[in-house]
């Protein structure tokens, strides 16, 4: 599979793997992917809570639980400088596992020795070669930087994006104060957001929100932001988020509609051999002479909402 033809991920809902019973009800809350944590569950956790958490790990992903129909599973585990990956790794392998989230990266040598742990471990456990995804966390100044190198350096990267911590790692590596306007972290998000698409990321999806878990109007905002400057998902760490920021990343009935008109309009005009094509009001500028590139964008939003099965 290429990352040229990943799917949408709405919502990616962390949960911790050392609370089985929150591992099992996250299936029932709707996220289009679930983040099961084995890096920071919580803190302290010894070993050999951690041996415990992936015995637990491996009857799940064994399991009724996590197949088909279920959504996207992922594990974090955790990053190969600590030397315990492949413990991690050997805990969760499987068909019914989607990906695997790389935390603390710092350039494309650790996506380089995740790869190769996954394809010794996928011939182990019989899947196919490259099937298992990798998604890196940007958490450090020079991922921040190295971004595109990061995104480039396997065919596994298919999501990533500009990650925001509101007091974590990311604020240990610049220092910014984090704001529920977000003003501190446009930047990064922007920045990440441009390496991921000309890396090849289809659908990048970006951080969690910050503030109070009640505000849900300050989640709405960031949420539409998000939106705004290109992203199609983001993560969440509460279930009741799921239903509102899924909402914010589909698109509208409205937008649909507006997308198969200039679709069919673009058909029409191009089985006449004749145009030009116009929509709509004459004072709306730009959008009321359809060009090449209006039809390349409405294709391209209409493939995105057969990706999300919004289309009849």
């Amino acid at each position: 599979m290429s990352k040229h033809d990943a799917k949408p991920i709405r919502t990616i809902l962390f949960v911790p793997g050392s609370e089985q019973e929150e591992v099992l009800r996250a299936a029932a809350h709707g996220a289009d992917a679930i983040v099961i944590d084995l890096e920071e569950p919580r803190t302290p956790y010894s070993e050999s809570e951690r041996e415990i958490t992936r015995q637990r790990m491996r009857t799940f992903f064994d399991g009724p639980a996590s197949h088909a129909g279920s959504p996207r599973w992922f594990v974090r585990v955790q990053p190969p400088d600590t030397g315990q990956t492949l413990k991690d790794l050997r805990a969760v392998m499987g068909p019914n596992l989607a990906g695997i989230l790389l935390p603390k990266v710092h350039g494309p040598e650790d996506v380089y020795r995740l790869d190769s742990l996954l394809t010794c471990l996928e011939v182990e456990v019989d899947l196919p070669l490259g099937s298992t995804v990798v998604y890196p966390i940007l958490e450090t100044a020079q991922s921040l930087r190295l971004a595109y190198e990061i995104a480039v350096a396997s065919p596994r990267v298919e999501y990533m994006g500009g990650a925001v911590s509101r007091f974590g790692d990311i604020h240990q590596a610049l220092g910014y104060r984090w704001t529920e306007e977000g003003r501190e972290t446009l930047f990064l998000r922007s920045k990440v957001l441009v390496d991921a698409r000309a890396a090849g990321i289809r659908y990048p999806i970006s951080g969690m929100w910050g503030g109070a878990t009640d505000d849900t109007e300050g989640l709405a905002r960031w949420a539409n932001e998000l939106r705004d400057l290109g992203y199609f998902g983001m993560m969440l760490g509460d279930p009741a988020h799921v239903p509102l920021v899924n909402a914010i990343f589909s698109p509208s009935a409205e937008e649909i509609a507006y997308w198969q008109d200039l679709d069919r309009l673009a058909t029409e005009a191009e089985q006449r051999g004749s145009g030009p094509v116009v929509y709509g009001d004459p004072n709306q500028g730009e959008g009321h002479v359809v060009h090449l590139a209006h039809v390349g964008s409405a294709r391209k939003n209409l493939a995105w909402a057969e990706d999300l099965g919004l289309l009849g």
